[in-house]
């Protein structure tokens, strides 16, 4: 539990007086106050608005807050003088503003306006907003505020005195207990816990716990972790039923310690194979995009989706999303990690992936257990969190270093969407709770549960983002569960009875879906990203023709794999021809009036399936209660696993409501909008209006 120390107060809440939001005319205008506390900026309107039907509320946001954490941007201007000036961190202000423009992580771009409030007060929220969104040292950073000891309840389901309530919960890994049973999920006989980073004593961003050969000794360890970079000793990752382990590796910074240390390590994960089979290594600053041009790729990107008038931008829409090259990326990614996978499954042999930041996707492709919602977090947890990624520094909270700056955790969530897309029964969650887990980040009192030392006997502990309770009720959460996963086993009826599911491949159609190409087995860095997949040139109907000594073992090995039926508890491999590879539109396009279909998109389907699996659900439920000799006294309170409920006879299931459109949930009708304007841009109606998402160029706000 939390022992709260007394409150310092490092922020000062800044209320301007009443800012004016006007609808259409003056008899809407709606009144307001602008806030700025040490977590967000909030508008709180004076008059209470009405409720509309559907309510996707963030308990720990309101519906115009936004997190300082989230804020990339912060333009101020003032119409009567023609001036624009873009505000960072312990900068002068000389023009009092008549409206402020807030830039957002999010995509969302938020104006307010100033009417109404005092010049003196309106300069003062905007400096703060400026400065403490930019903070120049962690400790301002809101979940910096507090320190308490960590705390495990006698049966380890606690943490800091908080019930995460019942069901399976999510490893945190900061204890050995959580790394061995997920070695013996997998089966990683030769491999053991390390407790020698505990208190960070070794690396502070190294878990205090970790997996690591069972040949290798805490000693040797020690000794050789000097050569690493930041003492980043290798970490197992994951291991394959058939022995084959994924590894990581930092680069070592001794070139003339470099082959002995590779054969060191090398060595103890062939003995850690059953079969001592081979181990191959990739180095991922050469074969794959550098995290500036991933950074450059994703501001193209947003230009495109939000900056760019959308008029203008959807002539050339096709081109530019090419010339931004962010799918080229995704597909870069997706094809590396195939690779990695056949490396694994198809030839048995461990692979160690050396560099700085590693995507975490064979083992999401390999393991159906991290494909259901608990093993995706746990997926997370570990590869992610505990593994030590640098968060604060790739989403450049500080605002110190641009050059460190990179999306690279939106990028492995867009490629795990793009394979839910291609496969979306294999996945238990959504892309919904996908959106929602990016945005996570900018939300600092949840977006990490590493245990970080602040002074003696105390630590900086977070509450971990899994814990979606803090953030959404449980009506909310039902959105993160997808209709179409079937769990392996899992109950069905047939002919009146509970029996267990089997997927049959009979009833499969055989097809041939785009597979990557590989050459000598790795990615190497001079056949980096072809335009062209070559593997058209398959695809043609005198693919039996083919002479057999002309294919290798890998492309034989895909070859294989996608003639075959989908076994979706089994490997997936992405298909990665230029078809069907597509822009994630519920997280880039989500604040985009114009790209909004109302009534429409695939939320549509999404909707009709969820009433079906909830009535099959519910039809289960009374089988079973039927069956059972045991009566009910009392009714039970029904727990509805999807979000969309299925009719009733009273109540028949109607057509789509007015709010679902294809930016569900995160853009219905809002309360500053009307019934008789749905489906019109917002830019078109909001004449005069002082909050809304725009899209005008930010060049010509900061010239």
């Amino acid at each position: 539990m939390f022992s709260v120390k007394p409150l310092k107060p490092t922020f000062k809440s800044y209320l301007p007086p009443l800012q004016c939001i006007s609808v259409d005319s003056s008899h809407d205008d709606l009144w307001g106050k602008l806030i700025c506390t040490n977590f967000k900026i909030s508008f709180m309107t004076q008059d209470t608005l009405p409720q509309q039907k559907f309510q996707y509320a963030n308990r720990l946001l309101g519906e115009h807050d936004i997190p300082l954490a989230c804020v990339e941007q912060v333009v101020t201007v003032n119409d009567a003088k023609g001036k624009r000036k873009v505000l960072g961190s312990n900068q002068k202000l000389k023009f009092s503003p008549t409206e402020l423009i807030v830039y957002c992580k999010d995509f969302r771009i938020v104006r307010f306006r100033f009417d109404e409030a005092g010049p003196e007060s309106a300069k003062k929220v905007c400096l703060a907003i400026a400065h403490y969104s930019h903070p120049a040292d962690p400790q301002l950073l809101f979940g910096f505020e507090y320190t308490g000891k960590r705390h495990h309840g006698p049966s380890g389901d606690q943490v800091n005195g908080a019930d995460h309530g019942s069901g399976p919960q999510t490893p945190l890994f900061d204890r050995s207990c959580d790394w061995d049973r997920e070695i013996k999920r997998t089966g990683a006989s030769e491999w053991r816990v390390c407790s020698l980073n505990e208190g960070y004593s070794v690396s502070p961003s190294l878990p205090e716990y970790f997996v690591v050969p069972v040949s290798l000794a805490d000693q040797d360890l020690k000794q050789c972790s000097g050569f690493f970079t930041a003492q980043r000793l290798p970490l197992w990752c994951w291991n394959h039923h058939n022995g084959s382990a994924l590894v990581r590796m930092a680069s070592i910074r001794d070139p003339a310690q470099q082959r002995k240390l590779d054969q060191r390590i090398c060595n103890a994960v062939t003995k850690s194979h059953p079969k001592r089979g081979d181990v191959l290594k990739s180095d991922l600053d050469k074969s794959l995009p550098s995290i500036q041009d991933i950074q450059t790729a994703f501001v193209r990107l947003r230009q495109i989706c939000i900056i760019e008038p959308f008029e203008e931008s959807e002539e050339k829409w096709l081109s530019s999303m090419e010339n931004s090259r962010w799918l080229e990326y995704v597909r870069a990614f997706l094809k590396h990690s195939s690779e990695v996978v056949y490396i694994l499954e198809g030839r048995q042999a461990s692979v160690i992936l050396q560099g700085r930041d590693v995507l975490r996707l064979p083992a999401l492709m390999l393991d159906p257990h991290f494909r259901s919602l608990t093993g995706f977090q746990s997926l997370v947890q570990k590869e992610w969190v505990m593994a030590g990624y640098r968060f604060l520094d790739r989403c450049n909270h500080l605002k110190k270093n641009s050059k460190e700056e990179s999306p690279l955790f939106l990028l492995f969530l867009d490629c795990v969407w793009q394979l839910l897309n291609q496969y979306p029964a294999a996945f238990e969650f959504t892309e919904t709770y996908l959106t929602v887990l990016g945005d996570s980040m900018w939300i600092p009192d949840s977006s990490q549960s590493k245990s970080l030392p602040v002074g003696v006997e105390q630590s900086l502990c977070f509450p971990p983002v899994w814990d979606w309770s803090q953030q959404y009720s449980l009506k909310d959460q039902a959105l993160f569960n997808s209709p179409l996963y079937v769990g392996k086993g899992a109950p069905c009826v047939r002919n009146g009875a509970v029996k267990t599911f089997r997927r049959t491949k009979k009833n499969y159609s055989s097809t041939l879906r785009g597979m990557p190409s590989l050459k000598n087995g790795m990615l190497g860095e001079h056949n980096f990203l072809p335009r062209r997949n070559s593997l058209v040139l398959r695809l043609r109907p005198d693919l039996s023709q083919m002479r057999e000594p002309l294919e290798s073992p890998s492309e034989r090995f895909f070859r294989d794999w996608f003639s075959r039926p989908v076994d979706l508890h089994g490997l997936l491999l992405p298909q990665l021809l230029a078809s069907h590879l597509r822009l994630w539109r519920l997280y880039f396009l989500r604040w985009v009036a114009e790209a909004e279909i109302p009534r429409g998109g695939p939320i549509t389907a999404f909707q009709k399936l969820s009433q079906l699996a909830d009535e099959i659900e519910t039809l289960q439920r009374q089988l079973r209660q039927y069956q059972s000799s045991m009566p009910t006294s009392t009714p039970q309170l029904e727990c509805h696993r999807m979000y969309f409920r299925a009719g009733t006879p009273d109540n028949p299931p109607s057509p789509p409501p007015e709010y679902l459109t294809s930016s569900f949930p995160f853009s219905p009708i809002g309360n500053l909008s009307r019934r008789s304007i749905l489906g019109t841009p917002l830019s078109k109606f909001l004449s005069g209006a002082k909050i809304w998402l725009s899209t005008e160029t930010l060049a010509s706000e900061t010239a």
